[in-house]
């Protein structure tokens, strides 16, 4: 038995195929395309587009340095290994004052801060204050933050000072303030090294010259307690008077043997030996002036040479002091700090900022790079489930 065939030859029915029409490319999305990439993209679009407010930047360079480039220490070789150098160190003193709230007090008092970074016709997404700023002296740093940028180059040692603002002239001012705020910053570190530097060496000297006031007094006062101006010479000269007692007496004693010798009887003999005995008694007496008596000249000179020896060490040591206050004082002026200006406060012809395209690409490719490694992720996932 055969089975019969109805074969129909002719074009098919729409009604007996599934094809749909075709709508709009972008209805063919995938929704989250959508919201991952397109609708980031859109939005910052008409931000950068349409909304945002131009602003010009103003750029100065500087460099902060001293006269001299003395020889470094070891630390310094150390810092300098390791990529820090003095001089940078001291320029980022200059790179933390353009950012603190002392910057945002100096410049307030020339110029209107609030006005510049927050005209009425910028655009309420960049100006200052936006959502979440406060219209404190803090909240006029933070905002500073947004509008101040410094940077520096390691290999040149120049720093970078860019300055945002909604008009050229303003971009302007503000630069040339905060370079004019970090010039004071150097010279109040210059004035504070130098004031203590030689602050210490002042305290040193007069130090030594009380000192050695003191030394000047105990001395003055033994001589007037002792009535004497220098033991040591008064005994310099008793030795030499004892030397000549001595003398005298052994001429006498010469003199009165030999009249012994001639003439045992004579009457002279007896006036010899008074002399004798009379020129011994002094130096007796002499001596026990010298040592060995109560109040000799031995426990004087003792009190006298360490008296003498305190005002010749205060002598020396103000004299040290004193070389060390102009050593301090010349080393001050020569490690003074400058900071130069390369390139002055630029008046920016044409907005720079923000960069519209730029911004828009990188959120597109930021936004399909995000999108890709989720697609990735779930697709991983559902092979894994049907797995």
């Amino acid at each position: 038995m055969t089975d019969s065939k109805l074969n129909y030859i002719g074009p098919i029915p729409k009604a007996l195929t599934f094809d749909r029409p075709k709508g709009a490319w972008w209805t063919r999305l995938p929704l989250g395309f959508l919201l991952i990439v397109v609708l980031p993209t859109l939005i910052t679009a008409i931000y950068f587009l349409m909304i945002a407010s131009p602003r010009y930047v103003s750029e100065a360079r500087f460099v902060v340095r001293a006269p001299s480039s003395n020889q470094p220490s070891g630390l310094g070789l150390a810092l300098q290994s390791a990529g820090i150098a003095s001089s940078q160190t001291d320029a980022f003193a200059v790179h933390e004052y353009a950012r603190s709230t002392q910057a945002v007090i100096d410049l307030e008092k020339t110029l209107d801060l609030k006005q510049i970074f927050g005209p009425k016709n910028a655009d309420v997404f960049s100006r200052y204050p936006r959502l979440g700023e406060s219209r404190s002296i803090e909240g006029m740093r933070k905002g500073l933050e947004r509008f101040v940028t410094v940077g520096y180059d390691a290999t040149t040692g120049i720093s970078v000072l860019r300055v945002e603002a909604y008009r050229r002239e303003d971009a302007q001012r503000v630069a040339q303030g905060l370079l004019a705020g970090g010039e004071r910053l150097i010279n109040s570190m210059n004035a504070r090294a130098a004031a203590d530097a030689v602050a210490d060496a002042e305290r040193a000297r007069t130090e030594a010259q009380a000192n050695l006031a003191l030394a000047q007094q105990q001395l003055t006062a033994f001589r007037n307690r002792e009535q004497i101006v220098d033991p040591t010479r008064q005994a310099t000269e008793g030795l030499q008077m004892i030397g000549d007692l001595m003398s005298a007496v052994a001429r006498l004693r010469a003199e009165r043997s030999q009249l012994a010798g001639e003439a045992p009887n004579s009457p002279q003999l007896p006036l010899l030996d008074s002399r004798i005995a009379a020129f011994q008694r002094q130096i007796d007496i002499e001596r026990a002036n010298m040592a060995g008596a109560r109040g000799s000249l031995a426990s004087k000179i003792s009190t006298y040479e360490d008296l003498a020896l305190n005002r010749e060490f205060a002598d020396k040591q103000l004299a040290a002091a004193t070389a060390a206050l102009t050593s301090a004082q010349q080393e001050a002026r020569r490690q003074k700090l400058y900071l130069d200006r390369i390139v002055e406060p630029s008046r920016p012809d044409e907005a720079l900022e923000p960069r519209r395209w730029l911004s828009i690409l990188t959120v597109l490719a930021s936004c399909l790079l995000i999108y890709g490694v989720g697609w990735l992720m779930w697709a991983g996932i559902r092979e894994h489930r049907q797995g």
